[in-house]
Formats: structure tokens, sequence, C-alpha cells
């Protein structure tokens, strides 16, 4: 069983994004582990691995348009089936 099962990964457009305020904010507020918050103060690329991705999806919504959405239960990939 994994400790966090769900692979999350989305992109963020906006204006003045900060990679290193987004990645304070994850380790402040979430649990989960893989973090990558990288890119420019146009467009974030998300790389996270949680329990909770609909607490990402929101945040994450406060910073701008989000796309590119992909949550994959690790644990049912680890199993053979369909992530």
């Amino acid at each position: 069983m994994l400790e966090f099962r769900y692979d999350t990964q989305l992109l963020i457009e906006g204006k003045d994004l900060d990679e290193d305020m987004i990645n304070d904010y994850f380790r402040e507020n979430f649990k989960g582990d893989c973090l990558l918050a990288v890119g420019d103060s146009d467009l974030i690329k998300i790389h996270f691995h949680t329990n909770e991705p609909w607490k990402v999806l929101e945040y994450c919504a406060t910073l701008g348009e989000i796309y590119d959405i992909v949550v994959e239960d690790m644990d049912r990939q680890a199993r053979g089936l369909k992530g």
C-alpha cells in the first residue's frame, strides 16, 4: 500500500506566479511527496503525490487557469489495473 495514492499533475497559467511561494504553500498545507512546482511567472507545472488531489486542484485554481489535469491512482496501477 502506498502512503500517497494519487499522482496529481497539472499546469497553471497566470500572471506573477511564484514557484517558491507555491512550493512553500504545498509543504505547509498539503500532505504528500514528490513535489515539483517549476516554471516561470506565467506558467507553472505541478507534480505531486497526495491522498487529496481535489485540495491541490482547488488551491491551484486560485492562482490562475488550470489545465492538462491528470490524476492517476498509483495503487490501481501497482495492481496492474488502469490508473
